[in-house]
C-alpha cells in the first residue's frame, strides 16, 4: 500500500504522527505543496516566512530523500499525485487557520469520494482546541484556567522518527522555481548566520536553551539584552519541532535538576499561550480582521502614513522601541517584551489601528503565525481575549531602562547613540547639549526627535478609550 504524506506546517521526521502512520501502511510519497490559491490577506506567507519556507524545506529534502514539491490548488495536484504514484490513501496533520480547516475538510471528502482513504492527524499542538470548554460550555477567554485544565503534568515521550520508503521518484517543480527568496535587494542577507532552518536546526536550538538558557528563565525572558529566549518560535511554527518534543524536553531536564523546576513551568507556560491563541482562533475566525470586543469598533483611530512608516523603519525617537523594529528587520525577529513595547506604541502612542501593525509582522516575522500574531495584538489593543487593561500604556523609556538597565540592546541596534552614558541612552532627548556633543549625536540629524510627547500620547489613547467605554 502506498500513502501520500502531504507535508504542511510539520516540517520534521520524527513525532509525526501523520508520517508514522503511512509508514506502517506501506511505501510514502512526500510532498510539499505551496497553495496559491488563497487570496485572502493571510492566506499567503509573508516575505519572512517565506525565506525560513526555502531553506526548512531545502532541509526536510535533504532528510527524507526525495520530497516532491509543487505549486497552485492542492486539491488539483493532490489527485494527480495519487494517479500517478498508484497511492491508496494521503495522510496530514492537521492545520487550525479558518481557510485551512475549510480546505482540508473539502480536500478530505473529494478523496474519499475518489477511493483513497484520508486521515488527519493532531501533529502541531498539545490537544485540539475544541476540546476544552468552559463550565458554561463556551470557549475559553482567560487564560489562566485555560491553562490550568490543558497544562501538561507529564513528559509524554514523543514518537520515534518512523523508518520508511518512498514510492518513487521526486517530481514538480524545483524548490528555487517556488520564487521565495529575495532577489533585488537581497533583505535577508546574514540570515543564514542568525538563523539554521530545520529539524536540526529546531533540535539543537532547543538543546542549547535547556542546557544553557532555561535556568534563570523566569525572570530573564523578559531581558533583550539577555540570551534567556528559547527562539524556538519559527521552528515551532513551521513544525521543524513539536510541542510535545518541547514538553517533553523541558519536563526532562526539571527531573533531572529541581532547581529548574520553576524555570520549566514558566517556560512551559508560555507555549500555552500559543495553544490558547489557536484555541481563540478556532473559536473565532475572524480574530484576525475584527475585535473580539465589539465595543472597540468604536475607538477613533488616525491614520497617518508618516507615523506608521517611521514605527516600521525604527526612527520614532524612543530608542527602545526603534531597536525593536529594527532587529526585525535585520534578523526577522524580535524579543517578546519589546514586541510588546512596539505594539502598545503603535496603538497606544500612535493611535494607528493594530490591524497595521499586525499586517507588518505578518510580513516581516519568520515566525509570523496568525492565531498567535491576532490574538497578540488584540491583547496589547485590549480589544482581545484576556486582553491587557487598554489604560495601561506602557511608557517606551522606563520599559527600556527596566529591563534594558545598561542600553546594551539599544547600543546593538541603533549604534549612533552608542556613545550616550546609560542614564540618557533611553531617552536621547533628556540629555544635555553638551552630553549629547560628546556623544557625537544631533538629535533630528543623526537620530530622530520623538515623533510624539508620552504625556500627551497617554491623554490622547485614554481619551479615546472614553469613547470605548460608552459604546460598551
Amino acid at each position: 500500500m502506498t500513502t501520500i504524506v502531504w507535508f504542511r506546517q510539520d516540517l520534521r521526521l520524527s513525532d509525526n504522527p501523520a508520517l508514522s502512520w503511512a509508514a506502517e501502511r506501506g511505501d510514502i510519497v512526500p510532498v510539499y505543496i505551496l497553495d496559491r490559491t488563497g487570496h485572502g490577506p493571510y492566506e499567503q506567507m509573508g516575505a519572512a516566512s517565506h525565506w525560513w519556507l526555502h531553506h526548512s524545506l531545502k532541509a526536510l529534502d535533504q532528510d527524507i530523500g526525495g520530497l516532491h514539491i509543487l505549486q497552485g490548488d492542492p486539491a488539483t495536484l493532490l489527485r494527480d499525485l495519487a494517479d500517478r504514484s498508484g497511492a491508496d490513501a494521503i495522510s496530514w496533520n492537521r492545520c487550525y487557520e479558518p481557510f485551512a480547516i475549510n480546505r482540508d475538510r473539502n480536500i478530505k471528502q473529494q478523496m474519499q469520494e475518489l477511493g483513497l482513504e484520508a486521515r488527519s492527524f493532531n501533529g502541531n499542538l498539545l490537544h485540539e482546541p475544541w476540546h476544552f470548554h468552559t463550565k458554561a460550555g463556551g470557549p475559553y477567554k482567560v487564560f489562566t484556567p485555560f491553562w490550568k485544565a490543558l497544562r501538561p503534568n507529564g513528559a509524554e515521550k514523543p514518537l520515534p522518527r518512523p523508518k520508511f520508503k518512498i514510492a518513487s521518484q521526486k517530481s514538480g517543480d524545483t524548490l528555487d522555481s517556488l520564487g521565495l527568496l529575495p532577489k533585488k535587494p537581497n533583505w535577508a542577507k546574514g540570515w543564514e548566520d542568525e538563523w539554521k532552518p530545520g529539524e536540526i536546526g529546531a533540535r539543537d536550538r532547543l538543546d542549547g536553551f535547556l542546557e544553557a538558557g532555561l535556568a534563570g528563565y523566569a525572570n530573564g525572558r523578559n531581558r533583550p539584552d539577555k540570551e534567556k529566549v528559547s527562539r524556538l518560535s519559527p521552528h515551532l511554527h513551521f513544525g521543524e519541532i513539536s510541542p510535545r518534543q518541547i514538553v517533553f524536553g523541558a519536563r526532562l531536564a526539571a527531573e533531572r535538576k529541581a532547581s529548574l523546576e520553576r524555570e520549566s513551568d514558566k517556560f512551559l507556560s508560555e507555549l500555552g499561550w500559543r495553544e490558547f491563541s489557536y484555541h481563540l482562533l478556532c473559536n473565532f475566525p475572524d480574530l484576525p480582521e475584527k475585535n473580539l470586543r465589539p465595543d472597540f469598533d468604536a475607538y477613533p483611530w488616525r491614520k497617518s502614513d508618516g507615523d506608521l512608516a517611521a514605527w516600521q523603519k525604527g526612527l520614532t525617537g524612543y530608542p527602545f522601541v526603534d531597536a525593536g523594529m529594527r532587529q526585525l528587520w535585520e534578523t526577522g525577529w524580535m524579543h517578546n517584551r519589546v514586541r510588546m513595547v512596539t505594539a502598545s506604541f503603535l496603538i497606544k502612542h500612535l493611535r494607528i489601528d493594530w490591524r497595521q501593525g499586525e499586517a507588518w509582522f505578518w510580513d516581516t516575522l519568520v515566525d509570523a503565525d496568525l492565531a498567535n500574531n491576532s490574538a497578540s495584538w488584540q491583547w496589547v489593543a485590549g480589544s482581545g481575549a484576556d486582553a491587557a487593561p487598554y489604560f495601561r500604556i506602557f511608557n517606551p523609556i522606563t520599559q527600556g531602562r527596566k529591563f534594558d538597565p545598561n542600553g546594551d540592546y539599544v547600543r546593538q541596534w541603533c549604534p549612533e547613540l552608542s556613545a550616550l552614558p546609560d542614564k540618557y541612552i533611553h531617552a536621547p532627548f533628556e540629555a544635555p547639549d553638551a552630553v549629547l556633543e560628546k556623544a557625537g549625536v544631533t538629535l533630528g540629524k543623526d537620530y530622530p526627535l520623538p515623533i510624539v510627547e508620552h504625556a500627551n500620547a497617554r491623554k490622547a489613547a485614554l481619551a479615546g478609550y472614553e469613547k470605548v467605554k460608552k459604546a460598551d
